[in-house]
C-alpha cells in the first residue's frame, strides 16, 4: 500500500518535471500557455484548484484537478503527443493563425447551434472523440462521459480499447452511438469487432487509419517509472491479456497477432468493410486533400480530419491548418468532421467557418472525468457550448449552417 507521504513524494516529483517539461509552453498542459492571461501569471500560480465543477471559468481549470486525483503513468499516457510533440503543440497553437470577423447589426438573439449529420439533428456542433480505458481517470469511465453527452445533446464515438461495452453506452447515452475502429492487422479481428458493434446498435462505424507503427510517447515514458503502483493486473504482457478488461474483445481470438496496429490496411479493407457492413463508414485520421478525395472516391459517407490528437505522427501540422484544404477536396459530397487541440468556442467557431459539419473534443472531457466524474464532464462540455454560442452570435450567425469561410481570415 502506497503512504499518503509517498504519493505526495511522486506528485512533487510529477510536478517537477512538469515545470521543466517543453510541454509547459503548449496549452496541451495548460499551466502556463496562450490561454493564460500573460498579465496575471502571479494570480494564476496562487489561486486554489477549484473545489467543484461548477467553480470552473474555463476548461482548463480542471486539468490541474485531473493531475491532483489521476496516477503518474495514467497521466502521462493521456497527456502525451509523440517524438518531441510538435503536432500535440501545433494544434493548439495553429489557432492563433486565424481570426473570426465579426458581422454587426445582425438579429442574433435566438441562435440555433443544431447540427444534422446523417440525418440526426443534434443541439450543437460539439461531439465526443473515442478515446479508450476511461476508468484509467474515473471508476465510471465511458458511463459517466456517456450520461454527460445526453445531458448536452452531444454526439459520442466509442473507442475500441473502450472499459465499456457499446451496450452499456448506447444505454447511458440513450441514443445511438458511433463505434470508433481500431482494425487490427487481421481481417477477421476487424469485421467481428464491427458486426459487434452493428448488433448493439451503433450506426457508424469511424475506422481509424494512423495507427500503424508502434509510437514514441515520450512524456508517458518519463512519468510512468514515479509510479508506484502494481499495474501488472491490468497491463499484461500478452496480447490477449492486455485485453481483456476491454469488452469489445470478448471471446475474439487474438492468436497469432504481434500487435494490433493496422500496417496492411488499404483502400481494399475500406471496400471489403462496405460489403459487411450496413453501418456508415466515417474514416478518421485523413490530413491531405489528396486522401480526402480518395475517401470520396472509395465511397466512404464521412471523413475525421485528425492527428490523433498529436500522437499518430510528428509532422508538426495542425488539424485546423488541414481542414481548409479537405473541405476544398472534398466538395461538400461527405461529411467532414475535425478534432485536435479545440478547447474554445472560438476555436470551434474558427473549424464551422472553414466548412466542418461538427469538432471533436478529447482532453478537455478527460480533464473533468478525472477531476470530477459526469459532473466534470458535463461541465466542460457546457463551458464549451456556451463559448461556441457567443463565438456564433459576435459573429452575427444566426445558425451553425450560415457559417463560410468569409467569417475567418488567416493573420
Amino acid at each position: 500500500m502506497t503512504s499518503f507521504d509517498d504519493s505526495f513524494e511522486n506528485r512533487r516529483r510529477l510536478l517537477q518535471w512538469l515545470s521543466a517539461s517543453p510541454l509547459l509552453a503548449s496549452p496541451g498542459l495548460a499551466l502556463g500557455g496562450v490561454d493564460r492571461p500573460s498579465k496575471l501569471p502571479e494570480l494564476e500560480a496562487n489561486a486554489p484548484l477549484i473545489a467543484n465543477p461548477s467553480e470552473a471559468i474555463n476548461v482548463f481549470d480542471f486539468e490541474p484537478v485531473f493531475f491532483k486525483n489521476v496516477p503518474p503513468a495514467h497521466i502521462g499516457y493521456m497527456a502525451s503527443g509523440i517524438d518531441a510533440e510538435t503536432t500535440l503543440k501545433a494544434n493548439r497553437e495553429a489557432f492563433a493563425k486565424y481570426y473570426l470577423r465579426p458581422r454587426r447589426l445582425v438579429d442574433v438573439s435566438k441562435p440555433d447551434t443544431s447540427v444534422d449529420i446523417f440525418g440526426v439533428k443534434y443541439t450543437n456542433p460539439i461531439f465526443i472523440c473515442p478515446t479508450g480505458g476511461n476508468r484509467a481517470y474515473h471508476p465510471e469511465g465511458e458511463l459517466a462521459v456517456a450520461r454527460a453527452a445526453k445531458t448536452g445533446g452531444h454526439l459520442e464515438m466509442l473507442a475500441t480499447p473502450a472499459t465499456t461495452s457499446m451496450e452499456d453506452a448506447i444505454a447511458a447515452r440513450g441514443a445511438p452511438v458511433w463505434y470508433q475502429l481500431y482494425a487490427s492487422p487481421k481481417w477477421e479481428v476487424a469485421e467481428a469487432l464491427v458486426k459487434r458493434a452493428e448488433r448493439a446498435g451503433s450506426p457508424v462505424v469511424v475506422v481509424t487509419v494512423d495507427r500503424v507503427a508502434g509510437r514514441n510517447q515520450e512524456t508517458f515514458f518519463r512519468l510512468k517509472p514515479g509510479d508506484s503502483r502494481d499495474c501488472k493486473s491490468c497491463h499484461a504482457e500478452d496480447l490477449q491479456g492486455s485485453v481483456v478488461r476491454k469488452p469489445a474483445y470478448a471471446g475474439i481470438d487474438l492468436k497469432g497477432l504481434p500487435n494490433l496496429q493496422s500496417a496492411n490496411m488499404s483502400w481494399d479493407f475500406i471496400k471489403r468493410l462496405r460489403g459487411a457492413t450496413k453501418m456508415k463508414i466515417v474514416v478518421k485520421g485523413i490530413l491531405t486533400a489528396e486522401d480526402a478525395r480518395l475517401c470520396v472516391a472509395n465511397r466512404v459517407d464521412g471523413l475525421v480530419v485528425s492527428n490523433h490528437g498529436g500522437r499518430g505522427e510528428d509532422s508538426g501540422r495542425a488539424t485546423i491548418d488541414v481542414l481548409p484544404e479537405v473541405v476544398d477536396a472534398v466538395q461538400g459530397k461527405i461529411l467532414v468532421l475535425v478534432d485536435g487541440g479545440f478547447r474554445r468556442g472560438t476555436d470551434i467557431a474558427k473549424a464551422l467557418a472553414m466548412g466542418a459539419n461538427a469538432v471533436g473534443v478529447g482532453r478537455p472531457y478527460l480533464w473533468g472525468l478525472g477531476a470530477f466524474g459526469e459532473p466534470g464532464v458535463a461541465r466542460v462540455l457546457e463551458i464549451l457550448r456556451t463559448e461556441t454560442r457567443v463565438a456564433m452570435m459576435q459573429c452575427g450567425v444566426r445558425s451553425v449552417r450560415d457559417f463560410t469561410p468569409a467569417f475567418v481570415r488567416k493573420v
